[in-house]
């Protein structure tokens, strides 16, 4: 059967498609969604299996936070980043976690006493919300201030913004985090720009296909929002998926707001995909 068509690629098309396919992915685990990835097991021992088996990543930007910080995890989804992310800042930071897909943000509730619980404070806090606008959530509440944010992650996840909508979602990154602030994102890059047809099929598109940026052009949307020093921390020396001769791979960027206000942990190696 041909796959199923966007009607187009407004905001609302692509959001319904990616939220059917991922509120089936907090139902049941669908693997064909993003690649494997290796996480630091020791943090891995306080998470349910259920959150394991069904999160949807590309990289493991949770390596590059430090003690002490508030973290803002866009498309948090099952919350495995938030979970790992807590351990990491300690009872002295804080992990804020916003997805849009009900399903997701469930699963991620689910487990949130327990997992604090286990290990040893509640630091993290789920908003229903879209990540290209972060001033309000789901129901009209405000949602993150200016210049309130140490670092923003996402795994994943900006790759399934629609097109009309990835300036704003670059501007919120921007907006949200202090002077001095960073990004780490880990996406996935096309080779060349990804052609409208293939953005107009709504498999690729929620399989993180479909909205990929272009791997230079990446790059350039957090120059184009006022980022300063980029740096390049991990990229896939073989291709995760070759779609109609187009090389689709992870990447994990950092992108500072300002000059560096904090030291980052980690160095640049190859990713795992």
């Amino acid at each position: 059967m041909p796959a199923e068509k966007l009607p187009s690629l407004d905001p609302s098309s692509v959001a319904d498609a990616v939220s059917e396919t991922y509120a089936s992915g907090a139902n049941a685990v669908q693997p064909e969604l993003c690649c494997p990835v290796d996480y630091n097991t020791k943090y891995l021992k306080v998470l349910p299996q259920e959150i394991l088996d069904k999160d949807y990543g590309c990289g493991d930007p949770s390596k590059y936070v430090n003690s002490g910080e508030t973290v803002l995890d866009l498309g948090s989804g099952g919350g495995k980043i938030c979970y790992i992310a807590s351990q990491v800042v300690g009872a002295e930071g804080k992990i804020i976690g916003v997805d849009m897909t009900p399903d997701m943000l469930a699963l991620a509730e689910k487990y949130k006493h327990e997992v604090g619980e286990k290990i040893g404070w509640h630091n993290v806090e789920f908003h229903r919300g879209r990540i290209e606008d972060l001033k309000v959530d789901a129901d009209g509440n405000p949602m993150i201030a200016d210049d309130s944010i140490d670092v923003v992650v996402s795994n994943c996840v900006l790759n399934l913004v629609a097109p009309s909508l990835k300036k704003q979602l670059f501007e919120e990154i921007f907006r949200v985090l202090k002077p001095g602030g960073r990004a780490v994102i880990s996406d996935i890059v096309s080779s060349i720009e990804v052609p409208e047809e293939m953005q107009k099929d709504s498999e690729l598109w929620a399989g993180c296909i479909s909205g990929a940026f272009e791997e230079q052009a990446f790059t350039h949307a957090f120059e184009n929002a006022g980022f300063g020093d980029i740096e390049l921390l991990t990229r896939g020396e073989e291709p995760w998926k070759v779609v109609e001769g187009i090389e689709f791979r992870s990447v994990t960027l950092a992108a500072w707001k300002g000059k560096p206000g904090t030291s980052m942990p980690g160095a640049k190696g190859s990713c795992c995909c």
